[in-house]
């Protein structure tokens, strides 16, 4: 899929995920954020688990970045992708290249 078919193709899902993914997609190539700095991004700071929920559910990856979001600890968090977390550290490093 084209990256700018992408927003058009959002409207299927609901408003909360639509934002999560638009906001996923303002995260610079090689850079990452939290599952928190997302949440307060989209102006709800206590949805960290529902960000989560919804990244896990992306069905726009690698258009919509979210191998890009990791714990506020530094750990890489889950990735459904397949390759799980391996994959998500694999693409992230590939990115810093």
């Amino acid at each position: 899929m084209d990256r700018k078919k992408v927003p058009e193709a959002m409207k299927a899902y609901t408003p909360f995920q639509r934002a999560v993914w638009k906001a996923c997609m303002r995260i610079p190539r090689g850079r990452t954020r939290s599952y928190k700095w997302l949440a307060r991004e989209i102006g709800r700071p206590g949805a960290v688990r529902a960000v989560g929920n919804a990244l896990g559910q992306n069905p726009f990856a690698p258009l919509v970045p979210c191998h890009r979001v990791i714990r506020s600890d530094g750990k890489p968090g889950g990735f459904s992708a397949p390759g799980g977390t391996r994959a998500k550290i694999g693409l992230l490093k590939k990115e810093r290249e």
